[in-house]
């Protein structure tokens, strides 16, 4: 278990599904303790559905989650320079978030974290993958940062 770190950006593929739960939980579990952010390499879609209603049950509120990709969040103001820990959830994140900071001293940490898009037939189906997703992002959190300080 590394240091706490005083910020962090989350990213993924699209901003829409793992990188989102990832800030909820990790503003949920240690509250004011880190500044948390998370981006896309893409940008184009809206927070998944699916995402909002697992996390829903955490109670992590992600209705009012604005997508963005790293360009966005750039011209946004906000500098990658000034996260201490990029966590990146997907291969292409993580290749991504390695080329944008090549030249900071800052550490990219790859969680490999199960893409749930487009698993299971059903509905239900579909819950139980988000659901391993979000339990993968939370079991990895706790392991990194140690126990919530929240109230879970």
């Amino acid at each position: 278990m590394g240091r706490f770190p005083q910020s962090v950006l989350f990213c993924c593929d699209h901003n829409a599904v793992r990188s989102p739960m990832a800030e909820g939980l990790m503003k949920k579990f240690y509250g004011q303790r880190a500044y948390v952010q998370s981006a896309g390499v893409k940008g184009e879609l809206e927070v998944d559905g699916f995402s909002v209603a697992v996390c829903r049950e955490l109670d992590v509120e992600l209705e009012r989650h604005r997508v963005r990709s790293f360009d966005e969040m750039q011209e946004w103001g906000d500098d990658l320079s000034a996260f201490d820990l990029i966590v990146a959830l997907s291969p292409a994140s993580q290749r991504h978030a390695l080329e944008l900071t090549r030249i900071y001293s800052l550490d990219v940490e790859y969680w490999p974290i199960l893409d749930p898009t487009g698993l299971g037939d059903t509905r239900e189906a579909r819950l139980v993958s988000y659901r391993q997703a979000r339990d993968q992002i939370r079991e990895r959190m706790i392991a990194r940062f140690g126990p919530p300080t929240e109230e879970e």
